[in-house]
């Protein structure tokens, strides 16, 4: 799940990132601010999925994929759309 804050003051809109997949012991979202390199760590809920929230600038675009456990590359199903990637699969996107 992606859900977007707006703030009338701010130049930035606050997006809370949800994500829960089968036997999770990390989640990392990488990609955001089109850095591959360095990720958000995502932190552990009770209920087993996980959650982040992040700062991007407004009137902005995205490309993401979560990295599960630090092999698998998943994309969020509630995100903004899918775009083709360079390795033949695709990646979420978020449009601010």
């Amino acid at each position: 799940m992606v859900q977007k804050t707006y703030y009338k003051t701010k130049e930035y809109c606050k997006v809370k990132f949800s994500f829960a997949a089968d036997a999770a012991e990390t989640i990392e979202i990488l990609g955001l601010n089109s850095d591959w390199k360095k990720s958000v760590i995502m932190s552990k809920k009770k209920g087993g999925s996980f959650s982040a929230d992040v700062n991007l600038p407004k009137d902005s675009t995205h490309e993401f994929k979560y990295l599960v456990n630090e092999t698998l590359w998943l994309n969020d199903p509630e995100a903004d759309k899918e775009v083709p990637n360079e390795f033949g699969g695709s990646n979420s996107v978020i449009v601010i």
